[in-house]
């Protein structure tokens, strides 16, 4: 009943911010759709989205309770402060068409996608035991690596987090084996496809193709997953072997066959890949106009099947199976609430970003600039990077997608090098922290729950600063000079 309440009173805050818009909105006659010209913003209109962000990664940490309770009502007066006075200032038609844009043709189907990516894959399930050697852990994570990219970070360590930790609670060493979890099967391992991690499906859903990021991360994704796993294998093998010499401790989960259930929702994550392969092929010419844009037929058509695929698998998978998996809404319902804020809230961050150095973000823009005006890649890299580490990946990867022009075109073309600079910065960098990606707390809280001695926020800093940061370096010498 109390969880009632909560959900009826967050519920209630996001339509108190509804009524707000449409009170505002009807004060204005003009209904055509302006354009939002981002050079005339000053650098006060990005406060709201840095407060959602800076909410977002300290509220878990910093006031857990509080924020459990009410993050809904902390994202909606965060967007109310973005859009509310853009309606007032700039008019009903720059800002419904602004609104329309980002919450149909963008927030809608980056929704969508995570929502049938997660129905899928919780219903998935591994049960048994397997001995957690160093062979054993090490082709768990590189399997884990590989899955990533097809179910997605958040779908592949719910998949394998339990697994991993029952292969492993019979070791007095075992936190190492979270920790390049969260490296490889939680971050770095979705870099191949935009179903691997949200930043890529967003810029999937801007224009990129399906298999640019394939062919364009493959190799810095190759290079940074071998030198972990074989970093990982030795690091294990010394521990290993210091277990071996101390009094075995009683194994929790003695080693059984490794079974899987719901094994028909691999079909399902098939017909996932299939129905996004669709739509960026089909191109009937049929749209829906309203004001900012207008939905493609074959959008319209992907998101409506990807709808349906999630409904069969909550109809196909038996629930005893969920329950393994201690399957719930909670997650997604948080990642939907909070994304509706971050994506009002960014909207004129955006807008000031595409003026470039015209606008407030003119210094930014400098930074990742050479004096030739050509684009500074490693620059990219570590600063897309370093926001992904503190903050949302996904709207830290739009944010640099714009700073570096917005046209797909271009970033696929002769600007591919930057793209591939900023889509790795945000994907691999959401590894340095807990906060950096979705997947990260998630893992955390399971294995404490299952009697890992986890880190604090700051221990696992200091095992990424020692592993990755140097690991990033070596990366920005061989990709990104």
């Amino acid at each position: 009943m109390t969880k009632l309440k909560g959900a009826m009173k967050l519920g209630g805050a996001w339509r108190i911010l509804i009524s707000a818009l449409a009170l505002s909105l009807m004060g204005s006659p003009a209904f055509a759709a302006e354009g939002l010209d981002g050079s005339g913003l000053s650098f006060l209109w990005a406060l709201p989205f840095a407060g959602l962000l800076l909410s977002i990664a300290t509220g878990p940490v910093l006031f857990s309770h509080t924020w459990e309770h009410h993050y809904g009502k902390i994202a909606a007066m965060w967007a109310a402060l973005a859009v509310v006075p853009l309606v007032l200032s700039k008019g009903f038609g720059v800002a419904l068409a602004a609104v329309l844009h980002t919450m149909l043709l963008e927030y809608v189907s980056f929704i969508i996608l995570l929502f049938a990516l997660f129905t899928v894959a919780g219903g998935i399930l591994v049960m048994g035991n397997l001995r957690g050697t160093p062979a054993v852990n090490t082709g768990l994570l590189a399997i884990g690596t590989v899955l990533a990219s097809v179910v997605g970070t958040t779908g592949a360590s719910m998949i394998l987090i339990r697994p991993m930790v029952r292969a492993n609670d019979d070791r007095r060493h075992n936190v190492h084996v979270i920790v390049f979890f969260i490296f490889l099967v939680s971050n770095i391992g979705g870099s191949l496809t935009p179903l691997g991690d949200p930043p890529l499906f967003l810029g999937f859903l801007r224009g990129v193709d399906f298999f640019w990021t394939t062919k364009h991360l493959f190799s810095e994704m190759v290079f940074a997953s071998v030198i972990l796993l074989a970093l990982f294998f030795a690091l294990d093998t010394y521990l290993h072997g210091r277990d071996d010499k101390l009094p075995p401790l009683p194994d929790k989960t003695p080693d059984r066959a490794i079974k899987l259930y719901g094994t028909f929702n691999f079909v399902l994550l098939g017909a996932i890949i299939a129905a996004i392969l669709v739509s960026a092929a089909w191109k009937p010419g049929i749209s829906i106009k309203f004001p900012g844009g207008e939905m493609e037929l074959q959008n319209i058509a992907r998101d409506v099947a990807l709808l349906i695929i999630a409904f069969i698998s909550l109809k196909m998978t038996p629930k005893q199976v969920r329950a393994g998996n201690e399957f719930s809404w909670g997650p997604i319902k948080e990642v939907a609430k909070l994304f509706a804020g971050i994506f009002l809230a960014m909207i004129p961050v955006l807008a000031m970003l595409k003026a470039g150095k015209a606008g407030a973000f003119g210094p930014l823009v400098a930074l990742v600039t050479n004096p030739d005006g050509s684009a500074n890649n490693a620059a990219y890299f570590w600063a897309s990077g370093i926001l992904s580490s503190f903050l949302d990946n996904a709207p830290t990867y739009l944010v640099f997608f714009e700073l570096a022009g917005g046209d797909p075109g271009v970033l696929m073309g002769k600007m591919a090098m930057t793209l591939a600079a900023i889509s790795c910065g945000a994907v691999f960098m959401g590894a340095n922290s807990y906060i950096g990606n979705a997947p990260n707390f998630m893992v955390y809280a399971i294995a404490k729950d299952m009697g890992v001695k986890m880190p604090s926020f700051f221990g696992y800093m200091a095992w990424s600063c020692a592993i990755l940061v140097p690991l990033f370096v070596v990366i920005t010498f061989v990709f990104f000079r």
